[in-house]
């Protein structure tokens, strides 16, 4: 049996997987965010009672809103102050007696979607989250490819190309990012991007759903804008797939329920590709919030 662990800022889900990968056991409980020792006890307990549920130990993976680091063992999880700094994958798997592995939630996103049934058959998957900001994970051949500082596929960091100023114009303001630097693209293609162009642009504060239903109720100052970060979101991506150069792009987020996009992209993106290259599938996930469970559990899938 393969476990995972979603462990968010507000609470821990656990999905236990057969080997056809069907969830066939979950639980959810509340994070104690501010106790390491009761953080421990939950994951522990936890464990323990889906070893019972299923007559057997199964494996553990953890997916955390931050990172691991190779060096010492110890996670990064600015939402879990329990678990920053400690050697948590250490101490849990002491306490249960068997490996735990720990990975980024958008890496245990991109995971999940690599896993679909129909999606297996792609060798290289990148998963692409258009939330509140951008994230990204990269599969290849079922497995995630972390790097160095499990930050492969963090595509939000990247900055403005220069493609981008030709469409929201040189003087566009360079957003300062939470990363320490300006003008990531994140603050431009994610949903609070969207939301922030509109507002640069017009001067007016909508949310992103009041400025999609504009939008789809024909409004020109809404179509304008769509047709603008349309355009903008192709520019990025499109540096993003001649580097990477996936089979399969697995869009999650709140944008990714916008339909314009799976539309627009096909005939924009290839004008930022090589002329040689093929344009990957792209797809909107399937999993949504079972996500991170899904690929967290899969982290073990390797030994398979």
């Amino acid at each position: 049996m393969f476990y995972g662990f979603d462990m968010g800022g507000s609470k821990i889900e656990l999905g236990v997987f057969d080997a056809d990968l069907q969830r066939v056991w979950q639980k959810r409980v509340a994070t104690p965010r501010d106790d390491y020792r009761q953080l421990l006890a939950t994951l522990r307990d936890m464990t323990l009672e889906a070893d019972a549920v299923c007559g057997a130990p199964g494996q553990v993976g953890i997916g955390i809103p931050g990172l691991p680091n190779d060096d010492d063992g110890t996670l990064f999880t600015a939402n879990v102050p329990a678990a920053m700094g400690q050697a948590l994958p250490r101490d849990l798997a002491a306490l249960i007696g068997r490996e735990v592995r720990v990975e980024n939630d958008a890496n245990c996103f991109a995971l999940s979607e690599a896993w679909d049934k129909e999606f297996r058959r792609y060798p290289v998957v990148f998963g692409l989250i258009l939330g509140t900001g951008v994230g990204g994970g990269l599969i290849v051949d079922g497995k995630v490819v972390s790097g160095r500082n499990h930050i492969a596929g963090e595509f939000g960091h990247l900055r403005l190309p220069v493609d981008a100023l030709e469409v929201l114009g040189r003087d566009i303001p360079r957003v300062a990012c939470g990363c320490g630097h300006r003008g990531c693209i994140e603050n431009y293609i994610s949903g609070r991007g969207f939301e922030w162009l509109y507002a640069h642009f017009y001067q007016q504060r909508l949310s992103a759903p009041q400025i999609i239903a504009h939008y789809q109720a024909g409004d020109p100052q809404a179509q304008a804008h769509v047709e603008r970060f349309l355009d903008l979101l192709a520019i990025c991506l499109g540096n993003l797939l001649t580097v990477i150069d996936p089979h399969l792009v697995v869009i999650g987020g709140g944008l990714s329920n916008f339909a314009a996009i799976y539309q627009a992209l096909p005939s924009r993106l290839p004008r930022s590709l090589l002329r040689v290259a093929k344009m990957p599938r792209i797809e909107p996930a399937r999993y949504g919030d079972a996500g991170g469970v899904r690929g967290a559990a899969f982290l073990n899938l390797a030994d398979h």
